[in-house]
């Protein structure tokens, strides 16, 4: 949400600046082709390059930049550590076949059906259920492991990746989407010499709004959006990678605690829980 309202608010203040230059409104408004090409023309660059899967995730991307971004919130983290402490419990106390139902259905697990981020995401439920069935099976070294889930998240990142980059790239075209615009506007006008001076610089001004639209939209609205993007995606790449280490803490035999201790470690200093919050956490989560 904040990024739309960081745009509405840069959006706001250029018009208002304008407005007090003794600028026209009505100018935008008679230019109303100049947003057919401009718009036009970036839509169909944007999916002549990406294709419409591409397309109908960006849309997804950015209606989801409306919603609070799960991945930097300590609340979820410590659902988190405590969910792990709590699976890796049940596999010192019943052994490793105890877990074999939580991972096969994690929708029905009494342990992980709790915690509505992990399950919800597209990837975090799917990781590390497969590197716990990997864990369970046996036969598979800690550094094997370590690097099978290294694979994993970049596969992941890697797909990520597509929806800002593919964003970021529109940015980038709309300054010259804008000039199109403009030496379109420009060819009217040169139609109209030998007119009325007025009419002249009216199509002259009209002209010009077709390169401040394409400057505007690529560094105040598409730019941005496509940074913002990309900074959630970073988010839930630590997401996954503060499950990592306590995965691979766990194949290496250590104790609940010691695991989630390393996944506490992984999390960004701004939204990590301390030492004593995760411990009374996870005891609250113990006795109930």
């Amino acid at each position: 949400m904040i990024t739309f309202i960081g745009i509405i608010f840069g959006l706001i203040c250029v018009f208002t600046g304008y407005i007090l230059h003794h600028g026209s409104m009505m100018v935008f408004v008679a230019a109303w082709t100049e947003f057919i090409v401009i718009i036009g023309g970036a839509v169909g660059i944007f999916i002549a390059a990406n294709g419409m899967t591409v397309v109908k995730r960006t849309i997804g991307e950015i209606l989801g930049l409306l919603k609070p971004n799960p991945f930097e919130s300590k609340e979820e983290y410590m659902k988190l550590l405590v969910m792990m402490y709590q699976l890796f419990s049940v596999a010192r106390r019943d052994g490793l076949l105890g877990l074999e139902s939580h991972m096969e259905d994690p929708h029905k697990s009494p342990i992980i059906s709790k915690n509505h981020t992990f399950l919800h995401h597209h990837h975090c439920a799917a990781f590390f259920c497969d590197t716990m069935k990997v864990v369970i099976s046996g036969g598979v070294s800690p550094h094997d492991l370590a690097e099978m889930m290294e694979i994993d998240i970049e596969a992941a990142k890697n797909e990520a990746h597509v929806i800002p980059e593919a964003v970021s790239n529109a940015a980038d075209a709309m300054p010259a989407v804008g000039i199109v615009a403009c030496v379109l506007g420009v060819i009217v006008v040169m139609g109209q010499i030998g007119g009325e001076p007025a009419a002249i610089g009216k199509a002259i001004a009209v002209a010009l709004v077709g390169t401040f639209l394409g400057i505007l939209v690529s560094y105040l609205i598409v730019g941005p959006i496509a940074r913002a993007i990309a900074a959630r995606h970073r988010t839930e790449e630590n997401y996954l990678q503060c499950m990592k280490h306590a995965l691979f803490s766990f194949a290496r035999g250590e104790s609940p605690i010691t695991c989630v201790e390393f996944a506490r470690r992984q999390i960004e200093p701004s939204i990590r829980p301390g030492f004593s919050e995760m411990e009374k956490a996870l005891k609250a989560a113990k006795s109930g």
